[in-house]
């Protein structure tokens, strides 16, 4: 619509039910002005899509894309006669759209955007699960609370952050709302491509979101870019109840088909590490400290566990030198090099004895955040991992970004991690980062792109200096971070205690909800993180057993913040998998088994909590039972305070 004064504008409708009210559209411009006032409608266009795709890995094997879209032509009319394309597209599972900078009638070839003022006009002050919109790192606890309490200026100097910059009361995303009447709404993007990641500005008492862009202060503005071109998608997936959410797909069938034809050489894959230890101060990533984590011994120590478990990774942080001299210093460009390996650590026997037991190694790219000096070795880098045969790497940006004065979520960055993934699927490389940009779905796009950490992650509960991961952390983020797309929590954690190491930690979960959350939090690569002398358990079938890859994933029942369950079917192989997890309320969750297929029968290992268990005073009890299952099955599981429920479901029969 119009508005008096030529104003784009839009609001959105679910059933009869206005959920956003009208909200303006523009963008000021350097140079330029302000760009949306003033306009006509010089033309419309209709068009719509229903089509279906099948994903090389992912969720769910084959996906559906179906849309109603309208482009709205604009200009002003009178000179400098400015123009401005808007694309609207409605799918079931909620609205997009997105701005067209098209050519211009004039010497306009090049936009300086100060701001983008997209608004989102709420109706109502729902509740809320959101962190704050900080440009450099996305790993705060949730919150939750009503929209107009929302406060992110309280938010900052984390003490276990390693950078943070919160400039104003705004929001990352996706974020997450409840209204009154159960309906949900995630707010997010997609497609962020040669653009600045976008928070979310909150005018609490006016019930108000405007888009506020990561900016660079050492540049002083938000996004440049040559006309033509495109923004991102601005998302809203809308549900009548939260575990609808999860079914949506709208964030992946935004972005365009993959680039990659032949993704073959990358396999979705459980693995093993040295990392866990490092956060536990057993060792450590540098040399020097003489309690060096990756030698050439150890890892092959954790090949042999690997490969006696059926797990396909091992990953090795710490290998190359430069440690001594990355976190905490001002001067770490060129401290690593990416291809040079401590003393203690000969890369190639460690590979060649990798691949004799059929497991591959991990490598790690520690970049300490001097994106130049990781750029001018990307060549070199993947050079040196697809002559050893490699095919995946753990990539992170811990610390302030160099140069000075661009963050972590800002164009410059974005165009950074972009420039990685398409460096290495040349390689045939596949990318798990860490400290990245947000997921706005590219991995339909760079499906190279598998993983990523972005969100706070198990390491937190090592850490602890505030209490680590509450209870209700997981259960909030399966319906906000996961939103956007896989995340590489790293799991597994069996020593719940953390001793001898952490005398006052303790991880705030069951051992039975550790199991769950291979099911529940989804990533192409999961790890099993915990030290090998611990998974001396007989739980640790579980994991030998849960699949990675999905034929398809059906989020059965769940609230934010409370619990969810989610069941999937491993691609390949017809053998299903159910994970649920709780927050510090004990509770009481159905799972009813008609999704499997008709005329089968599923031998059942159900892992679930003991009768005892509680994430504080008992994590450790733990009920393992077997029995056989078919679609007519109905069962409910108690969840213990904390707690989770995982069960592995082995196909006896075939469908009739």
């Amino acid at each position: 619509m119009l508005l008096e004064e030529g104003i784009p504008a839009y609001s959105v409708y679910h059933l009869d039910s206005l959920l956003i009210d009208t909200s303006l559209l523009g963008f000021d411009l350097e140079k330029y002005g302000h760009i949306g006032f003033g306009m006509e409608v010089l033309r419309t266009e209709r068009d719509s899509e229903d089509d279906t795709w099948e994903q090389p890995w992912g969720e769910e094997h084959y996906v559906h894309n179906h849309y109603n879209e309208l482009l709205v032509e604009l200009m002003q009319p009178e000179y400098p006669y400015r123009r401005l394309n808007i694309y609207f597209r409605a799918y079931d599972d909620g609205i997009a759209f997105r701005y067209e900078f098209p050519r211009q009638d004039d010497d306009m070839d090049t936009v300086v955007i100060l701001d983008e003022q997209t608004q989102f006009q709420l109706t109502e002050d729902p509740t809320v699960w959101w962190t704050p919109g900080d440009w450099d790192i996305y790993e705060h606890l949730y919150n939750t609370t009503k929209f107009s309490k929302i406060d992110a200026l309280s938010k900052q100097n984390h003490p276990n952050l390693a950078q943070t910059y919160i400039p104003q009361n705004a929001v990352n995303t996706p974020v997450t709302m409840r209204l009154q009447d159960g309906v949900h709404l995630t707010f997010h993007e997609a497609h962020l491509e040669d653009y600045a990641g976008m928070t979310l500005a909150v005018d609490n008492e006016n019930l108000l979101m405007t888009s506020a862009l990561v900016g660079s202060d050492r540049l002083g503005y938000k996004v440049k870019r040559a006309i033509p071109f495109e923004t991102p998608w601005r998302t809203v997936q809308i549900s009548d109840d939260a575990i609808g959410l999860l079914n949506s797909r709208m964030i992946l069938n935004l972005n365009p088909p993959s680039k990659i034809k032949d993704l073959s050489w990358f396999t979705p894959m459980k693995y093993a590490g040295i990392w866990w230890e490092m956060h536990l101060d057993k060792s450590t990533w540098d040399m020097a400290s003489g309690r060096h984590g990756a030698t050439t011994e150890h890892a092959m120590e954790l090949i042999d566990f690997a490969a006696a478990n059926g797990l396909k990774g091992v990953l090795v942080e710490g290998w190359n030198t430069g440690w001594e001299h990355w976190i905490g210093f001002e001067d770490r460009e060129g401290v690593f090099d990416f291809v040079t390996p401590y003393a203690d650590y000969d890369l190639d026997s460690v590979v060649a004895y990798g691949k004799s037991k059929g497991v591959d190694i991990i490598m790690h790219h520690e970049t300490s955040a001097a994106v130049r000096t990781y750029d001018q070795q990307l060549d070199t880098a993947f050079q040196l991992m697809q002559s050893l045969d490699l095919h995946m790497v753990k990539t992170g940006y811990v610390g302030k970004i160099i140069p000075a004065g661009e963050y972590h979520h800002g164009q410059y960055m974005v165009n950074h991690y972009r420039r990685v993934v398409e460096t290495a699927a040349k390689y045939h490389i596949a990318i798990d980062a860490h400290e990245p940009i947000k997921d706005t779905g590219e991995r339909r796009t760079w499906p190279n792109f598998v993983s990523r950490e972005g969100m706070r992650g198990q390491e937190f509960n090592a850490w602890a200096s505030d209490g680590g991961n509450p209870p209700e952390h997981l259960p909030i983020v399966a319906y906000t971070r996961m939103m956007a797309g896989p995340f590489d929590f790293t799991p597994g954690v069996f020593n719940l205690s953390l001793k001898p190491y952490k005398q006052h930690n303790q991880i705030n979960t069951t051992l039975a909800q550790q199991l769950a959350l291979y099911v529940v939090i989804y990533s192409p690569v999961q790890m099993a993180c915990d030290l090998p002398e611990n998974y001396a358990h007989p739980a640790f079938q579980f994991i030998r057993d849960v699949g990675v890859d999905w034929e398809q994933s059906i989020p059965l029942n769940g609230e934010v913040g409370n619990w969810i369950t989610m069941a999937r079917e491993e691609r390949g192989t017809g053998n299903w998998f159910v994970g649920a997890i709780t927050d510090e309320n004990a509770r009481d969750v159905q799972v009813d088994f008609s999704f499997l297929p008709a005329g089968t029968s599923f031998a059942a290992t159900v892992y679930r909590d003991g009768k005892t268990a509680h994430y504080r005073k008992d994590p450790y009890s733990l009920t393992i039972e077997t029995m056989t299952i078919t679609p007519e099955t109905n069962l409910t599981f108690h969840l213990a305070p904390g707690g989770g429920l995982a069960i592995s479901l082995m196909k006896e029969t075939a469908p009739e």
